[in-house]
């Protein structure tokens, strides 16, 4: 297995406005850094804008769909692992994020995902849990460990720091270790056996 650091894609599954994702992707992209077996690459989805209507087969998308359709394509296929940051909208995960996810396949095949929810009084907890149903679909394994942060407004600091910072820091490590053991054990195999080959 090569010494190259595994690459790890954060997704900011939320694009509303005043939405409160940037600054859990944010905080949770520094302890992935911190952890070391990645590097990092935050992916707001609010920055790479893809039409719920996709083009019929054979049929072209506009130019600027299809470059969005290109970058957000591109930095999820160099990713090893993912992990998904996702509010809770009505009991489920928001429209943007099963958007961006049903957009591609190959991109996600045989990769780990770690979820990261936020929330009100639930965390997130159920949105989290729908998507433990739609990533094997796209042949994704989502890891054990999750983290969720209840009443996430409060949850947080000022400086975007979580004041439970040593629990949630603790969370993180143990998601870090098991996307890594995932990550390393999955390119190893892809390195010798392109995924459904």
């Amino acid at each position: 297995m090569s010494t190259t650091a595994l690459r790890l894609a954060v997704l900011t599954g939320s694009v509303r406005e005043g939405r409160f994702g940037p600054t859990v992707s944010h905080w949770f992209a520094e302890q992935a850094r911190e952890h070391g077996a990645f590097d990092v690459d935050v992916v707001d989805l609010a920055d790479h804008p893809l039409p719920l209507v996709m083009p019929s087969w054979g049929g072209a998308p506009a130019a600027d769909v299809a470059r969005h359709q290109r970058e957000l394509g591109a930095r999820l296929a160099r990713a090893d692992a993912f992990v998904v940051v996702t509010p809770e909208y009505n009991h489920s995960f928001p429209a943007a994020l099963k958007n961006a996810v049903d957009w591609y396949r190959e991109e996600w095949q045989a990769k780990p995902v770690g979820l990261v929810s936020y929330g009100g009084q639930g965390g997130g907890i159920r949105a989290a849990e729908q998507l433990r149903q739609v990533f094997p679909e796209m042949h994704a394994v989502t890891v054990r460990d999750a983290l969720s942060f209840h009443h996430a407004w409060n949850a947080f600091d000022e400086q975007g720091q979580p004041r439970e910072a040593a629990e949630a820091a603790a969370a993180a490590k143990g998601m870090l270790g098991q996307l890594d053991w995932w990550a390393s054990a999955l390119a190893e195999a892809r390195a010798k056996r392109p995924y459904g080959a």
